[in-house]
């Protein structure tokens, strides 16, 4: 396996893993089972839900939803900043996708259901993993403590499940990889490969990327696939620290040398 101190940071927590889709060689592991916080890392099984109610006959992608005042949330996404108050499911997606958009999110949890996505991520067998809450500032009493958490083990697994079409037949997996591909965050472990972050769902020198991020004070995370005309690697990176420090500039060097090392590989 590749080489990354995950420990050199004290103060600092990792849950990280990566490994080949198709021979299952792991490429590096540190604490993978470990349960972290994930920031908006949990919109993937958000959008995982909505298509397979799709795939079920109980959404329609082309159903436009209304947002409301309530839901806006600033910082990520850009429906804040447009004029247009509906679109259809898929461009929400879409929105949520490509700029982790936390109002189109709580938008999308309205039509499908928290309760929605909590009996698919149990139906996915995930047990340490989910998206507790919509996006919402200062969290009242009682609500969740976090919006998302998980181990890399499982997200990565989620992540080679779909490279894999395991969940549906191949074009309709296809929309799930174009919502995540459409991301464009590559700053984290993405950084490595050095893609055009506002298009790269194709080859570029040879190593296709998608993948969904997760930020805010205290976290930093990454999962997706990377791949090659002939390999292709699942990885989930995590990083928690304790509230009130900023650790950013320390950590985001690890997350490019956890890329590199999966560059490596391929």
């Amino acid at each position: 396996m590749g080489e990354v101190d995950f420990d050199r940071l004290p103060g600092v927590r990792f849950s990280a893993l990566a490994y080949d889709v198709d021979s299952g060689e792991r490429v590096f592991a540190h604490n993978e089972d470990d349960e972290l916080d994930t920031a908006s890392m949990g919109k993937v099984f958000l959008l995982h839900t909505a298509l397979q109610m799709h795939v079920n006959g109980n959404l329609n992608l082309q159903e436009r939803l209304f947002r409301r005042p309530s839901e806006r949330v600033d910082e990520s996404g850009i429906w804040y900043l447009m004029e247009q108050d509906d679109l259809s499911v898929y461009d929400v997606a879409v929105l949520v996708g490509a700029f982790s958009d936390n109002f189109a999110t709580n938008v999308l949890i309205r039509r499908v259901g928290l309760d929605s996505v909590a009996r698919q991520v149990e139906d996915l067998g995930y047990r340490n993993s989910g998206l507790h809450d919509f996006l919402r500032w200062p969290r009242p009493a009682k609500a969740p403590r976090t919006l998302s958490t998980g181990t890399a083990a499982e997200f990565s697994d989620f992540m080679a499940r779909h490279a894999k079409d395991e969940f549906w037949d191949e074009s309709t997996n296809e929309i799930f990889r174009r919502w995540l591909g459409a991301g464009a965050d590559t700053s984290m472990v993405a950084s490595a490969f050095d893609l055009d972050p506002l298009a790269h769902y194709n080859y570029q020198r040879d190593v296709w990327v998608w993948n969904k991020t997760g930020t805010n004070g205290t976290i930093r995370a990454d999962a997706g696939i990377a791949m090659t005309p002939t390999r292709r690697v699942a990885y989930a990176v995590f990083a928690n620290w304790e509230p009130g420090t900023d650790r950013v500039v320390e950590v985001m060097p690890i997350m490019r040398e956890a890329g590199e090392v999966i560059h490596r590989f391929l």
